[in-house]
């Protein structure tokens, strides 16, 4: 690769989540893995980034270092507590200007990419990208008309002001980012998006942290059981994910045979987060009503490297969610050494692959059947386990990156040719240092 061909500056734009918050809780989850996992290996290789986050918390300086080569700049737009991500829309001016500011002393075309993430850092980018002449390219996470469409029960459905939103930044990007093939689908069907500037590029799984190992050793470090049959539901506590298919169908296991008791154990790894906000004890109340209070464990959101021994502790992971545009917790699982029983919906088929088993709706009742079936069948599980390894194995944050940067080099040839990047270290200025777990 030629110096001229090289991506030097990319700007990410996470308006809604910082990739500095732990993923499980709040707004922060796959979004932020992926902001981070794809910054750090574009820094590795040489290209700076520079990450544009809300800030939340006053004691946070402005700009901080993540790590070699990346920056996260905390942009002030409305009160640091109490604004929803319903809430934000109303803040986007406030959060462009942040940026503008920002990257005031920057020289012309400093940056040769924006990279937005979700519809409200899409419009942001939309406004940045036209100032600053250089492409835009977006991946959508989640999209509206797609939740919408398959919305759990007593969960909200997305306004029509996200809808058209979002519909206004497929318009915009000069790139749209799809997790998978069917993503990119629903860009064209759902959002007229046009097919020509519609890219996929799966996410990643981190080879070196989610990698298998001895259940016996990881089981002493989550504090289970050694002969305990473990299910493992891992990500943020709301509808759209369905934890309660997890509990209700353990109820259901239970129910058919009461000796289980005694052996099963139910992790529930996450916080509340989104509608869930509203109701925050409910999965509890609901554990409760059901008896099983001696039998789910909760647990608040850790650190990736104590995630991965509750990976290797588990006999399965559920994912029941009711959409998914990919399901890195799926792949991560995988990749750990552990089978998956998950919903057969959105990027979830790609991601678990020949792994696990796919289930057709939410009936906790059909979720007992396939759970109880795989728990009770150990050479079964180990062949979907070796199964699973080698797919995760394809789907590391190296080869997404790959992509990515061949993305980011055609759209910046397709949009200035004769562009010439600007020179000098980042920032050239001291910003304090901060290292993620």
């Amino acid at each position: 690769m030629t110096e001229t061909e090289r991506v030097r500056r990319v700007a990410m734009l996470s308006v809604h989540t910082s990739p500095l918050d732990p993923p499980g809780t709040g707004d922060a989850g796959g979004l932020n893995v992926y902001v981070v996992e794809t910054a750090r290996r574009l820094a590795a290789r040489g290209t700076e980034v520079e990450i544009f986050t809300r800030a939340t918390d006053g004691s946070l300086p402005e700009t901080v270092r993540m790590g070699s080569g990346i920056l996260v700049h905390h942009v002030p737009a409305g009160p640091y507590e109490g604004l929803a991500k319903d809430d934000l829309p109303g803040q986007l001016c406030a959060f462009t200007a942040g940026v503008m500011r920002t990257a005031a002393g920057r020289p012309e075309q400093w940056y040769d990419v924006v990279h937005s993430h979700y519809w409200l850092s899409g419009q942001v980018g939309w406004l940045a990208t036209d100032r600053w002449n250089v492409p835009l390219v977006h991946t959508m996470h989640t999209m509206a008309r797609v939740k919408n469409a398959q919305l759990a029960e007593g969960d909200n459905a997305e306004p029509p002001g996200r809808e058209i939103g979002e519909a206004q930044v497929v318009e915009a990007a000069s790139v749209l980012v799809a997790n998978t093939a069917e993503e990119a689908t629903q860009l064209v069907d759902l959002y007229d998006a046009d097919p020509r500037k519609v890219r996929v590029v799966p996410p990643g799984v981190d080879l070196d942290v989610f990698r298998p190992g001895d259940q016996r050793a990881a089981r002493q470090a989550v504090g289970l059981p050694e002969d305990a049959l473990v299910m493992l539901f891992v990500g943020r506590i709301q509808p759209l994910k369905a934890p309660d298919v997890t509990v209700r169908a353990a109820a259901e296991l239970v129910r058919r045979d009461p000796a289980l008791r005694d052996r099963l154990v139910v992790g529930v790894l996450g916080g509340p987060s989104g509608s869930g906000l509203a109701k925050p004890e409910a999965l509890q109340e609901l554990t409760a009503q059901l008896g099983l209070g001696d039998i789910v464990r909760f647990v608040p959101p850790v650190s990736r490297a104590a995630l991965a021994d509750w990976y290797r502790a588990a006999d399965l992971v559920t994912v029941p969610s009711y959409n998914e545009s990919f399901g890195l917790v799926a792949v991560e699982s995988l990749a750990s050494g552990t089978p998956v029983v998950a919903a057969a919906v959105g990027g979830l088929p790609v991601a678990v692959g020949d792994g696990g088993v796919l289930v057709d709706g939410h009936d906790p009742v059909r979720w007992a059947d396939e759970i109880g079936a795989l728990l009770t069948d150990r050479p079964r599980r180990a062949r979907l386990a070796e199964a699973g390894l080698a797919h995760a194995a394809t789907l590391g944050w190296d080869s997404t990156v790959d992509r990515l940067e061949d993305v980011y080099r055609q759209v910046r040839a397709q949009h200035a040719p004769q562009h010439v990047n600007g020179h000098g270290p980042l920032l050239g200025r001291q910003v304090p240092s901060l290292v993620l777990p």
